[in-house]
């Protein structure tokens, strides 16, 4: 009985394994701009259907759009290609860089990252960070 029941939970365990998939985050900006709820839906209607893709959300405010995908059944190329199909030419975007190298002060920045662990910054990071500079020069 005690081979059973190892053998029932060796094969759970590999089952469980081997349905873990590798979901990845792409951020694009698209030309031409999406300029109403229209666009939005072009993207989101179209896409969905590219192989892989799990989640789309897009963001006219920011001009981007962010989808969750497969990377074991599609790729960023492909993501591309796709907004092709649809006469878009999607620029993928680069990661947004925490305010400070050290992440971790307890202390919240103004777009949510920690930094900045003397707390008379505080205001003063943030208000950098509003003018497109970035803060915590100092520490960078």
């Amino acid at each position: 009985m005690k081979k059973i029941l190892t053998f029932a939970l060796v094969a759970m365990l590999s089952a469980s394994i081997s349905f873990a998939k590798d979901f990845k985050t792409l951020v694009v900006t698209t030309q031409p701009p999406m300029r109403c709820e229209n666009c939005e839906a072009k993207i989101k209607g179209n896409l969905r259907f590219e192989k892989g893709i799990k989640k789309i959300e897009t963001d006219r405010e920011k001009q981007t759009v962010t989808i969750t995908y497969d990377a074991d059944k599609t790729n960023p190329e492909n993501i591309k290609k796709g907004f092709e199909k649809i006469n878009y030419q999607a620029s993928e975007v680069a990661a947004e860089k925490p305010c400070c190298k050290d992440a971790s002060s307890e202390k919240p920045c103004c777009k949510g990252h920690s930094c900045c662990k003397d707390k008379s910054e505080d205001k003063a990071c943030c208000k950098e960070k509003a003018e497109g500079k970035s803060c915590c020069k100092d520490k960078e």
